[in-house]
Parts: C-alpha cells; structure tokens; sequence
C-alpha cells in the first residue's frame, strides 16, 4: 500500500499538487529550469518567450517513455548553436524534480526530455481527488465572465437539426467554463423580429385554417396554436420564395402563388408594419410571442439545456437607431450614406460595406448585433464573449468584430478590452454528404430527430446487447464472480423509456460534441448508437458498470472516501488508470483553450478504455483487505470523474443499463 501522505494517520489529506495538476507542475519545473539556462548564459531566452516554450510540455505519445514530455530543446538549440541533443542534456542538469517526478534520464531521439511521475506522488494526489468534491479540478486562479451566445432560433419558425450544434456545443461550454471557476452568462438571442414573422402575419390573414386556428389565438391549445403557425410559416415561405420545384411538390403553396404573385414583398410590407407599431401587426405579434416561447423553452428543456437570458431581437429594436447614430458620429468607424443606404467601409470603397441601416431606413442583424454588444458590455461588463454559430456566418462577425475594433479602439478582435470570439462549427450532413433532410427534401425537424433517437435506444435496450470497446475484445476475463456481480434483475417498462430517453438524448449530443467542431459531419443514428467505440452509450455504459460494483457488492461510497488514506498502484492497470484519472483538469483546460469539447470526449473515452483495461486484468469485488479498498477506491473515482464529464457535455447517465 502506497500512503497518500503524512496526515493520513490524523485523518487529514495532503495534495502533492497543491490543487494544480500534474502538467502545471511539470511546465513549473520546466520555466525554472529555463530561466537558470539563460541566466546561465546557455542561450538567452526572453521572459515573453518562455510562456511559449513551456506550452511545449505536453502527454508523451507512448507511456514507455514515461508520462510527460517537454520538446523546446530542438527550437532552442538552433538559437544557442548547439545540438538538440546536447541542449536537452543542459535543461535535464537544470530540472529539480522535487517529490514529484522521477528523476529525468537521458534525452530520447533528437532531444525530447520525459518525465515519469513518482509512484507515491500520483498516489497521493489520488487519495486527495478522492476526497475532494470536485475530483481534484482546481478553479481558475484568475476567474472571467464569459457571455456565451447560443442558441437562438427563429420564433414561429420550427426548430430543425441544423439547432442542435449550436445548442450542443454552446450548452457544453456554458458547463465546462462554469466548472472551472469561470462567472458564465448565457444568452438565447431569439430571432423574434425578423422576416419569419412577417411570413406568419401574412399566413395569419390570407391563409390561415379557422378550423384548426380561429381569430382568437389565446382560445388555441398552445401546441395546436404552435403546430398551425409552424404550418403558415412553412407555407409562406413557399409561396414567397417561389421556387419552382419546391411549388411543384405543394399544389397548396403552388394555388396561393398563382393568387398571390406579390408574397414576397408582401410580408417585407408586412414585417416593416410590425416594425414601425402597426397596431394590429403588433397586437398579433405580442398573442403569439408567449405560446412561440413556450414551444422554443419545451424543446431546450427535453435536451436539458436552460439558459440565464433569452433577449431576443426584439429587445434591442428600440436602441438601432441611437446605434446608428451613434456610429455615423465617430470618425474612426466612418459609417455614411451611400445610394441611400448606411454602411461602414472596412474593405475601402471596392469593398462591399457593412450595412447597418437599408435605404429604405430598416434596420439588419449587423445593428442588432451592435447593439447587443453595446448593450451586453454596459450591463454584464464581461471579459470574452463567445458566438456560437455557423461557420457560414464567418464574414459576417469579421465584419463585426472589425466595426467594434474600429469602434471600441481596443486590439484587435477586442473592444474596451473584452475579447470577441467566433466559435464556428461546420454543417450537419446526411449520409449522402449533403446538408441532412428528409426524403421530401425539408429540413429534419428537431423533436422528430429527438423521438427517432430515444425510439432507437428503446430498440437497443430491448435487445440487451452489451457496448464494447472499440477493438471489439469482449469486456471479461476470468473473474466470473465480479463479472457476476452485475447481474441484476431486467428492468420495467418505465425504467427502459426512461434509460431509453437518456441514452436516446446522449447519443445525438455525444456524436456532435465528439467531433472537431469545425467540420462538418455527417449524422448517422445507426453509427451513433452502436455498442463499440467513442459512443455514448459506451461511456454510459462505463458509468454503469462502476454503479453495478458499488450495488452489488452493498458498498457504501461515502464511507469509502472517508476512511480511504492510501491507494495500491503496483499493477501497471492501476497506474494507467490513476495518471488518466489525474489528468481530468488537463482535459478542461485544453477545452477551454479553443472552445472544443471534442476534447474532452476524446480524454473520456482514453478514461474509460483505462478503467476497461483495469477491470479487466484485475479483480476488484473478488480481491481482499487492503488491495480491495484501493480498487474500489479507483472504481468510486473514475465513476465520479465519468459522471462528471458527461453532466460537463450535458450527457445523463443511468445505473444500469
């Protein structure tokens, strides 16, 4: 039995790492000894550079050359005219280990520097996790408040898949950031004032279905009101566009076109009414706004996402005009008229402007979002905000971000020193590689997506098949009786629509979020719900099997933690899987770095494949006395830590599965 530390006798827990991690203390001893090779004339190495260098430190690629791995020898041996090698062999003489790392041996290759972590030392910082709520993670030492917008779909226009990334993606940051220290604001900035609503105001009066919609809004059912108003919007919207093949496919649409051949400028008309006070426009507008929310809020709230403000378009109507203004004024945006128009010329004057203000004096989304920035700094005062949105979307914020350079004078993509950031993310592609839609061609409704999805982990429950790793090796050896252990009696109907819905919900998040955010990817429900690999129902199911230990075996977890003051890591299984279960804060900070959570389900399935292998080789239930509590004890952490990263990405786990 390794010892967590000197107090452990007293009851008290020693944190070698002081609430940093592992790779915190690891970059520590590289700066020091850095700073000694320059003050020793080695190489001289500037104080800006160093944060640079140090970032170099990262996980070595294969454990046989230890846990961590630094590689600035290379670009600093140019700079000092010396072998790589031998100015590895220079950092290695000026590295103090401490009581945390072995002491470094000989540079491997071309000059990286490996570092193992001591035995004891990972063993402590264990037992320290394991009595810590928050598993280790220390907060930021400098905490910011960071806006994140996210969301934002079109009132009375049907939510569809293309929602789902920016929802996701937006959700999970909000979780991660908030977890690590940060004062996190979320904003669902509803398009409640757009051209959409124009389309049901026309729909309202020229088409609507007394049958299913009388004149009286508030005497509908919200979800029959919700249903008929997504049927006018879709139908007018046809009908406006006036695409030939989309007419062709809908003699509806394709009747009141031939009628009415002027719809699309129509609803512009009546979109500029609702906008300039038209009384019945906005009489309207504000009947159907509360049964438009509660749709939006009831689909959010079955993915389990919440937000702290929903300021839709709306709420900055009456500031577009002071904007406007307000940037015609300054002379360093230099926003004027051009052919009755207001814009702002970024690109010079062969370059399209920034519109804010159309010559028929409507305002557009980039004054809205001007104001919205203006708005979110006087109220939140924060230091980032993040726009979770399509990268199609990608020229406009350039465009924005730049007016509010311009505007602010601050650095670039910051304004009165808040930092601007685009967190774009790629398109959602059916298996044929095109944007994903129905046979019928419409875009895929999101509630549908969602029902199709628990529909299908239903199937697979039913079923009872049991995930597997990636490699397809079965999940047993020869400890029968552990394996045993997690039989437990078949489940209910209501428990299987309830593991159903979540692991349903888990699959369509876990297979966005685990993509590199930037890309596209293509939408598979049948790759999403296997039982093998980077799945959710394989974390879930990782989860489950820690519950199915702890259940079985009549184990009380609290009292575990508490009377736990030293853990075993002889087997190599068991040091794997404590260094992975240590590196749980890596992985956050890696998040929050560039915005990808991809990162973390990445780390968590590097976790789970750990604790798979851990399970495996050695026995946990079947083991005795001291070997048996350290293994629970690394059983209890990494299903807390499992736990945690799926609730961080806004995953639900179950017991058993």
């Amino acid at each position: 039995m390794t010892a967590a530390g000197g107090d452990a006798g007293r009851g008290l827990v020693h944190d070698p790492l002081r609430g940093g991690t592992f790779r915190d203390a690891v970059r520590g001893m590289f700066q020091a000894a850095l700073e000694r090779l320059s003050a020793d004339g080695v190489v001289r190495i500037a104080a800006e550079d160093l944060p640079g260098l140090v970032d170099q430190v990262r996980e070595t690629a294969d454990p046989k050359f230890g846990d961590y791995s630094g590689t600035m020898a290379m670009a600093l041996a140019k700079r000092a005219g010396l072998k790589p090698r031998d100015m590895a062999i220079e950092i290695i003489r000026r590295l103090d280990g401490g009581d945390l790392f072995e002491p470094p041996t000989e540079p491997v290759g071309p000059g990286f520097i490996n570092l193992r972590v001591r035995e004891d030392a990972l063993a402590r910082a264990v037992v320290a996790a394991l009595h810590d709520p928050r598993m280790g993670v220390a907060p930021v030492a400098e905490p910011e408040t960071v806006v994140i917008d996210f969301g934002g779909p079109n009132v009375a226009k049907p939510m569809h898949v293309g929602h789902i990334r920016s929802t996701v993606i937006g959700d999970a940051l909000a979780r991660i950031l908030r977890f690590r220290g940060h004062r996190v604001i979320t904003d669902n900035h509803l398009g409640d004032w757009g051209t959409q609503f124009g389309m049901i105001l026309w729909g309202w009066k020229h088409c609507r279905d007394d049958s299913r919609f009388t004149a009286d809004p508030s005497a509908k059912p919200t979800a029959e009101l919700t249903a008929e108003l997504a049927r006018l919007y879709r139908l007018v919207r046809k009908v406006a566009d006036a695409k030939p093949e989309e007419l062709a496919r809908d003699p509806e649409a394709a009747a009141l076109a031939a009628r009415y051949p002027d719809t699309g400028r129509e609803v512009l008309a009546e979109t500029a009414k609702l906008h300039e006070g038209d009384p019945e426009n906005r009489a309207l507008w504000e009947q159907f706004m509360p049964f438009c929310r509660a749709e939006i809020d009831r689909i959010f709230s079955r993915l389990h996402v919440s937000f702290d403000h929903a300021l839709g378009e709306s709420f900055y109507q009456p500031m577009l005009a002071g904007v406007v203004a307000e940037l015609m004024a300054d002379p360093a945006v230099g926003a004027r008229e051009s052919r009755g128009a207001i814009g702002i010329f970024l690109g010079g004057e062969d370059a399209p402007p920034f519109l804010i203000r159309k010559a028929d004096g409507a305002f557009l989304y980039s004054t809205t979002d001007l104001a919205t920035l203006k708005w979110r700094m006087e109220h939140w005062k924060p230091d980032r905000i993040l726009y979770v949105v399509d990268s199609r979307q990608g020229p406009h914020f350039e465009q924005l971000f730049a007016t509010a350079k311009l505007w602010g004078c601050g650095d670039r993509h910051r304004i009165d020193g808040v930092e601007l950031v685009h967190v774009a993310f790629g398109t959602v592609l059916g298996e044929d590689g095109k944007p994903f839609k129905t046979r019928a061609g419409d875009t895929v409704g999101l509630e549908a997506l969602l029902d199709e999805g628990v529909e299908r982990a239903g199937r697979m429950q039913h079923a009872g098949d049991k995930p597997q790793p990636a490699d397809g090796r079965p999940q047993h050896d020869g400890d029968t009786t552990q394996h045993a252990a997690e039989g437990r009696p078949a489940m209910d109907a209501a428990e299987q629509r309830h593991v159903a819905e979540i692991v349903g919900m888990g699959a369509i998040k876990y297979a966005d979020l685990s993509q590199n955010r930037t890309t596209d990817y293509v939408f598979s429900f049948d790759k999403m719900l296997q039982l093998t690999g980077n799945t959710a129902a394989y974390m879930q199911y990782a989860v489950a099997r820690v519950e199915g230990i702890f259940s079985k075996g009549g184990i009380d977890r609290a009292a575990l933690r508490q009377s736990t003051q030293g853990v075993s890591l002889s087997t190599p299984q068991e040091r794997a899987l404590a260094l992975e279960l240590m590196r749980f804060g890596e992985a956050l900070e890696d998040v929050e770095i560039d915005y990808r959570p991809n990162v973390l389900t990445a780390w968590l399935y590097e976790l789970a494949g750990c604790y798979s292998s851990f399970y495996d080789a050695l026995p946990v239930l079947k083991a005795e006395g001291a070997e048996r509590d350290s293994r629970l004890a690394l059983c209890d952490l990494t299903g807390r830590i499992l736990r945690e990263g799926l609730e961080l990405l806004g995953i639900g786990t179950v017991e058993k599965m």
